[in-house]
This record gives structure tokens, C-alpha cells and sequence, in this order.
């Protein structure tokens, strides 16, 4: 083969190049595995020691002297009309870019809304500081009452608040009083937010968490009425045809007093370590809201009548999102909430 006569060809028809997809072809045609050029460099192997070191010499120049060819010429082509001629494959598919997304604690406080919301309750919010009355007395839980052992208080130093002492709030139920005592019935209202108590932080405990409580109040509110609510509401969040149990409990603010549980998400019911293998999960507590709270808000006695639930938005969404450690919804490690 004609070395020279090869570099001059590959030059001659370079001079005719006008657009990229040419001068792919052109290069396959003189520098691809399958090029001229290429095939010479196979007889090499079967020229002899003499001629593999004459031969090599010239090959190794006529191919620099190609490749220089195409680098100048595209170069070229890329610099003409003072547009840039990319040469590379439109067909490939493009790099996706990073995009945020909603925390999963913003996701389950969304999906707990808008079931309630599509039920014709109201989203109220109150003030996350609060006072000693509206905390606990209001919703009879007196300064002697055992009840008060059950909340590891945060109180906030104030000299002016002697009788009324203020503290951050233990839960959203004072959000309730404050509705009551500035709206008569009928209404139905749910009230989400922060919360905050004293306590060791572990798996299932934090000293600051969310709630989401809701209150019904009309003149003819009964249980059946809560029953059928709380059944369709706890369906719809998990999007789970679920079972669903009322057991008694007690709270100050309620008479009778409710536990709701639902059957295990997790083993359906048969038993396994998330449920203490009882097949239940208890995920609200629940009642008739007791007369004396009615009574503390100005409500005419005997007049009105209804029923109060509460549940913790970090219990929803480790049930939903099967998490077992409520520290991780604070940790702020990506590799757990690019997840969701």
C-alpha cells in the first residue's frame, strides 16, 4: 500500500467537507478499525523484523498526519458562521437533572388533610407557645389532676404570667378550646401542628413531634358517627381495605374514652414483632368530648354534644412508609429521604 498516495487522497477529499455529518463518514473511512489505514497496520505483523521497522515509521506518521487532518477540520466546521457544530448523536437520551422533592412528613401531613378536607372539616392552627389554661385546665385537666404526670412539660420562664404560666404546647387539643370559644356549632375542624415535651429521644419518641387532632360538635353527634368517619378516614390515608377496632381508654377531655386500632399493616392481622404479634396497631386516641369542656368554653349545658380525635403524624408515616426509627424523619440523611 501507497502510504503517501493515502494521505493525499484523505486531504483532497477533505476540501469537498462541508458539514459534520461528512466528516463523520470521512474519518470512519480513513481512521476507523475498519479503514485502509487499519489494514496496513495487520500486514505489518506478517512483514519481517527489516521491514516491520521501515514500514512502522511511515505508518505511525501517515496516521498522525490524518488524525491531524480531522481535528483541524472539525475545528473548522465548528468555527463556521460563528455557530457551533456539535457532533454528537441527537438519538442519545439527555442527562436528568437533580430535582427536590417533599419530605415525607410533608407528604403524610398532605395525604391526612385532604382526606379530612374531602370530608368537610376546616384546617384551623393556633399558637405553639401557650398558656397553663388553655393547655390543661380548659380541657380538664386540673393542677391536681394525675392526668398532668402524662406530659413531661416544657414551661417557659415569664414573671408576668404568675397564674396563668406559660409553656410550650404539650398538644393540639388547645387549638380545639380556642375554636369552641370564639364559634358555635355546628363545625367540624382539624388542627395540625407542633408539639413539644421533655422526654428521652428514641426510636418511637421525640421531644418535638407533630399532631393532628380533629373535633365535631353539633347538637346530634354520637359515636355511629365516629365510628363510620374514622373507618373511611383511616382507609382512604392508607389506601388499604383495613380492619378497624374502638377500645375503651381514658382521657380528661373525653368521656367515654377511645382507643382506635387498625389491623397490622405489615402481617395483615396474623401476628409479627411491628404489632407485639397481637395483629393490632393502635394509632388514635378518641371519645366524646366530656361536659365540662363545653362547659369551660361557654356552651350552653345539655345543648350540644360531640367527639375528639388525635394521632401523631410521625406513627401515620412510619406505618405507611414501613420506618421503624422516628429519628430519621429529623436526620436530614439524604440516602433516606431521596426515598420518597
Amino acid at each position: 500500500m501507497d502510504l503517501d498516495k493515502l494521505v493525499n487522497q484523505a486531504k483532497a477529499e477533505l476540501k469537498d467537507i462541508s458539514d459534520p455529518g461528512q466528516l463523520e463518514n470521512w474519518r470512519i473511512k480513513y481512521l476507523a478499525r475498519k479503514s485502509e489505514l487499519s489494514n496496513f497496520s495487520s500486514e505489518l505483523k506478517k512483514m519481517t523484523q527489516a521491514q516491520k521497522k521501515k514500514m512502522g515509521v511511515l505508518y505511525n506518521a501517515s496516521r498522525k498526519t490524518i488524525e491531524q487532518f480531522y481535528q483541524e477540520k472539525s475545528a473548522s466546521l465548528n468555527k463556521k458562521e460563528g455557530a457551533p457544530h456539535l457532533t454528537f448523536d441527537y438519538t442519545l437520551p439527555g442527562r436528568s437533572s437533580l430535582s427536590g422533592h417533599l419530605h415525607p412528613l410533608t407528604l403524610m401531613y398532605k395525604r391526612i388533610t385532604d382526606v379530612f378536607e374531602k370530608l368537610g372539616f376546616e384546617i384551623v392552627d393556633g399558637p405553639e407557645i401557650e398558656d397553663e389554661y388553655h393547655n390543661f385546665d380548659a380541657l380538664n385537666i386540673l393542677k391536681d389532676h394525675p392526668a398532668r404526670d402524662m406530659f413531661d412539660t416544657l414551661w417557659l420562664k415569664d414573671d408576668r404570667a404568675k397564674d396563668n404560666r406559660f409553656l410550650l404546647r404539650t398538644h393540639t387539643s388547645p387549638v380545639q378550646i380556642r375554636y369552641m370559644q370564639s364559634h358555635n356549632p355546628p363545625f367540624r375542624i382539624i388542627s395540625p401542628g407542633r408539639c413539644f415535651r421533655h422526654e428521652a429521644t428514641d426510636a418511637t419518641h421525640e421531644m418535638q413531634f407533630y399532631q393532628i387532632e380533629g373535633l365535631v360538635v353539633s347538637d346530634d353527634i354520637n359515636l355511629a358517627n365516629f365510628k363510620f368517619l374514622i373507618e373511611q378516614a383511616v382507609k382512604e390515608i392508607f389506601k388499604k381495605d383495613l380492619r378497624v377496632r374502638f377500645l375503651p381508654d381514658y382521657f380528661p377531655f373525653v368521656s367515654p374514652g377511645i382507643e382506635v386500632d387498625i389491623s397490622c399493616i405489615k402481617c395483615k392481622g396474623k401476628g409479627c414483632k411491628v404489632c407485639s404479634n397481637t395483629g393490632w396497631l393502635e394509632v388514635m386516641g378518641a371519645g366524646m368530648v366530656h361536659p365540662k369542656v363545653f362547659e369551660n368554653v361557654g356552651y350552653p349545658m345539655n345543648r350540644y354534644q360531640g367527639f375528639a380525635f388525635g394521632l401523631g403524624l410521625e406513627r401515620f408515616a412510619m406505618l405507611k412508609y414501613g420506618v421503624d426509627d422516628m429519628r430519621l424523619f429529623n436526620a436530614s440523611d439524604l440516602r433516606f429521604l431521596k426515598q420518597f
